[in-house]
């Protein structure tokens, strides 16, 4: 049974749909005193598959819960997706007395799950931190569906390290060439420069790809870096549009034609759908 937590239903009822599994309908309440409570009041079965995409430190809460509630329920085996990973940034201790917080919720998170199936968590080592047995999958290739007809195009990764998912992309597409983005800090001023690398884009299509956009900055700074090259249209792929606040605007401002997204974390720019990468290692 697919059990759906609340930032995820979307992507559960296509996983239901793509597996051919019943989809159980939580209850999500939360008390005068700011607690949560997830319940799984029709679920049947000994299998459950819970989706969960952990944006918040509530929707984490709520993961535990719905992994306790299923064991209730009589679910002898559980299978955990995290669709998108929150904390999976904080893969070390950044200065003295810091935790390692994204060990502390892969332990956590543990505790109540046979398996763990992760979706492109932003450091892969993320996964070594899970006590309970852990798949990791990558979405890059269902971003190439939405793409449509693209002139010459050019993948470009905003650093070294997101490169193979721009290589997905790109293999995925059929064609093109990819490349990724230099950044030069001025010890002096602190500033930034980004520079798109030696690949031509003049005239040509560009396709930013990256694991996630979260505010936006570091994704419109290398589109303002391409204008200067005269580009053709300049399209913004993530596995995860997590897109808070001004993002989108600003990724527009900088001027990016399409944001493509998939629903890992539902927004509008959720095109794309990874319940097929999912359904294939359950």
């Amino acid at each position: 049974m697919i059990v759906p937590g609340s930032s995820a239903q979307s992507l559960a009822a296509r996983l239901a749909a793509e597996t051919g599994r019943q989809l159980a309908t939580p209850t999500f309440d939360r008390f005068p005193d700011g607690e949560t409570c997830a319940a799984v009041p029709d679920f049947a079965g000994d299998t459950a598959v819970i989706v969960a995409a952990t944006t918040s430190n509530d929707a984490l809460v709520q993961l535990i819960q719905l992994q306790d509630a299923v064991r209730e329920a009589g679910a002898t085996d559980v299978t955990t997706v995290l669709s998108y990973m929150g904390y999976a940034r904080q893969d070390r201790a950044f200065t003295e007395g810091q935790p390692v917080s994204a060990r502390a919720v892969a332990r956590a998170v543990s505790t109540g799950t046979d398996r763990v199936v992760l979706v492109d968590p932003h450091e892969p080592t993320v996964a070594e931190f899970y006590d309970a047995a852990t798949t990791t999958v990558s979405a890059g290739r269902r971003l190439a569906e939405p793409l449509g007809e693209l002139t010459e195009p050019v993948f470009l990764a905003p650093d070294e390290g997101a490169v193979s998912l721009a290589e997905r992309v790109r293999d995925a597409y059929g064609r093109g060439t990819t490349d990724y983005f230099r950044k030069e800090r001025d010890y002096d001023t602190g500033d930034v420069q980004v520079d798109p690398g030696d690949t031509s884009v003049t005239g040509r299509d560009v396709v930013v790809v990256d694991d996630i956009v979260a505010t936006g900055s570091t994704m419109s700074e290398a589109v303002a870096a391409l204008r200067d090259r005269d580009p053709g249209r300049i399209v913004t792929c993530c596995v995860h549009p997590m897109l808070v606040g001004n993002a989108r605007t600003k990724l527009a401002a900088a001027g990016v034609d399409r944001v493509i997204g998939t629903d890992t974390v539902e927004c509008a720019s959720s095109t794309v759908s990874v319940a097929p990468v999912i359904a294939d290692v359950l």
